[in-house]
């Protein structure tokens, strides 16, 4: 019993754009993940001005890091995807306790399945979007 997800072929373009798609938010996740373990003065400003204290900057690190290296990993995708919009969720919602503009961490989690999306023909099985023909 072959589903039509197993025998579809990605195209070449749709594959490569999913892959860029999905490295955009692992640059900026990873890139946020290292400010927190080297906490230079404007992300300690900014981390206190979110009502954080600098002792939690390590784990959250940590927990970004996880996350976005279960994100990478082909065979763990759709769980590091979901684990990021859970963390990305908590960023929206602290941006927006102190009215910051939230809008960042949207965008980034929509890339981020987007990203997905394009790249794993699996999700685009359980999410299938089809034309009107």
């Amino acid at each position: 019993m072959s589903s039509n997800v197993d025998t579809e072929k990605t195209s070449r373009g749709i594959l490569w754009t999913g892959r860029v798609l999905s490295t955009l938010p692992v640059l900026m996740l990873i890139l946020s993940a290292i400010m927190k373990f080297a906490k230079p003065a404007p992300f300690s400003e900014g981390f206190g001005k979110l009502g954080f204290p600098e002792s939690l900057a390590n784990g959250l690190g940590i927990v970004e890091l996880v996350c976005t290296a279960l994100y990478v990993i082909p065979q763990t995708s759709v769980l590091g995807a979901i684990l990021l919009t859970g963390y990305l969720g908590g960023a929206t919602a602290t941006h927006l306790r102190v009215n910051d503009p939230w809008f960042g961490p949207v965008l980034m989690g929509v890339v981020l399945w987007l990203g997905l999306f394009l790249r794993d023909k699996r999700l685009r099985g359980l999410i299938p979007f089809r034309s009107r023909a």
